[in-house]
């Protein structure tokens, strides 16, 4: 047990750093948007989902081969959809006639499995989503005022 508090690989600062770089990226785009979740949020979600994967992961190695001892890291993932989901309902407002929010948790939720790829070490997915989710964020945003432009006239 000791070695997985004294012994750390360096690949694990560069997936914690792929975290915040993939996070704050997606994170970026809506802050140049004015939305209250930025460029910071999105970076600590992904960060803080990678971290949760990566201790599991770690803790697997050092405990896995004990007797008597039972963890599954798959539940990771479970517990960050879970949580994510409760900052995600924090970030929906509803107002007048209308519901803020929903794009925003939809993307905080998206960030944390970037960042639970990450964990996992699949880069090259979690830089695919990352720049699917860059893709929603902007383009897709531009078609969506045309098309809502379109249907109201």
């Amino acid at each position: 047990m000791a070695n997985l508090f004294t012994q750390t690989s360096p690949e694990l600062f560069l997936q914690l750093l792929l975290a915040v770089v993939l996070g704050g990226l997606v994170g970026i785009e809506r802050e140049l948007k004015g939305k209250e979740a930025g460029m910071r949020t999105y970076a600590l979600v992904a960060l803080g989902s990678a971290l949760f994967t990566i201790v599991g992961i770690e803790i697997l190695k050092a405990l896995g081969t004990s007797p008597g001892v039972s963890f599954d890291p798959s539940r990771v993932i479970y517990a960050v959809a879970i949580g994510i989901g409760f900052i995600g309902a924090g970030a929906i407002l509803h107002r007048e006639s209308h519901v803020e929010g929903i794009t925003t948790a939809a993307g905080l939720w998206v960030v944390a499995a970037i960042g639970v790829a990450v964990g996992f070490q699949l880069y090259i997915i979690a830089v695919f989503v990352a720049l699917l989710a860059l893709l929603i964020f902007s383009p897709f945003r531009f078609f969506e005022k045309k098309l809502m432009k379109t249907k109201k006239e």
